[in-house]
């Protein structure tokens, strides 16, 4: 006697997965992928800004370096661009004057003389987060005072 028997999934141990358990597993899939691509989107932002301002902080230190190098160092500004506009500077030179001091400080002639540099990087939009501000001073030599103008 050959007898056909019917047996349904579930009394033979199978189960699967219902639609609704299916779409749940896929909302929290998507739900954590959008969370990973939204912490590595802001780390990529924050690398982009530790770089610029890197190469912002490198070419200041090379500006303040070259300053009085090879030509006289004059009171006044001056502004230029690196990497074709990217980087915009302003350098600043005054002649030093020391907070602590009394105001109408007698100058001996023939005597050195500090000037103050004050050199502003920005890059991007110039916000806060993109301006670098340097200041250094520069000992002037009565020979390099008289061929600048510096007036004391």
């Amino acid at each position: 006697m050959n007898r056909l028997r019917r047996t349904s999934p579930a009394s033979r141990g199978q189960r699967g997965y219902t639609l609704i358990e299916v779409v749940v597993a896929f909302a929290l899939l998507a739900f954590a992928m959008t969370l990973l691509l939204g912490s590595l989107t802001n780390a990529t932002k924050q690398v982009r800004a530790a770089s610029d301002f890197g190469r912002a902080a490198l070419h200041a230190q090379s500006l303040l370096d070259q300053a009085g190098v090879g030509e006289m160092l004059e009171v006044g500004q001056r502004d230029g661009e690196i990497e074709g506009g990217r980087y915009r500077w302003e350098m600043n030179v005054a002649p030093f004057r020391d907070p602590s001091a009394p105001p109408r400080q007698p100058q001996v002639l023939g005597a050195p003389q500090l000037l103050q540099l004050e050199l502003i990087m920005r890059w991007g939009k110039g916000g806060p987060r993109e301006t670098l501000r340097l200041q250094s001073l520069r000992l002037m030599t009565p020979t390099d005072i008289n061929a600048a103008g510096v007036v004391p």
